[in-house]
């Protein structure tokens, strides 16, 4: 089974959580569901090293004090996500940085939840649960 690595980042807006996503590029991806920023995991690499990385290759913002919020298996490809969530940089400003991705944005968590691919729609459940534990 692959192995990826990924970054959930969050900010408090007015309107509450948003999550940071990216939206796969290239014409045929025109539909395709949107992401957190995640990729391979290069051999001999740790999986929170290989979500910073990934954050940072795709959106240009890099990610501290991250946690573990466990992985999803992507149902059509068995691809396995291993996430870990934490909050973004108050500067944050993500922009495509990579030529994987055509947008990388902040979005309400609501929003999130209707356009990322479904299969890693529990991670957001996984953040709002952890926060809410937090407080």
């Amino acid at each position: 089974m692959k192995q990826s690595a990924g970054a959930l980042l969050y900010r408090d807006s007015p309107d509450g959580i948003e999550v940071l996503i990216v939206h796969p590029s290239g014409n045929y991806n025109r539909r395709a569901p949107w992401s957190i920023p995640k990729g391979l995991v290069d051999p001999g690499e740790d999986l929170e090293t290989a979500a910073r990385r990934e954050a940072l290759e795709e959106t240009g913002v890099a990610a501290a004090g991250l946690q573990p919020l466990g992985h999803v298996i992507l149902t059509k490809s068995r691809k396995q996500i291993h996430c870990f969530a934490g909050r973004a940089p108050a500067d944050a400003a993500p922009r495509c940085a990579s030529w994987e991705v055509d947008r990388a944005e902040f979005v309400p968590i609501t929003t999130a939840r209707q356009l990322l691919h479904p299969d890693q729609a529990p991670l957001l459940d996984r953040l709002l649960e952890r926060m809410m534990n937090a407080e």
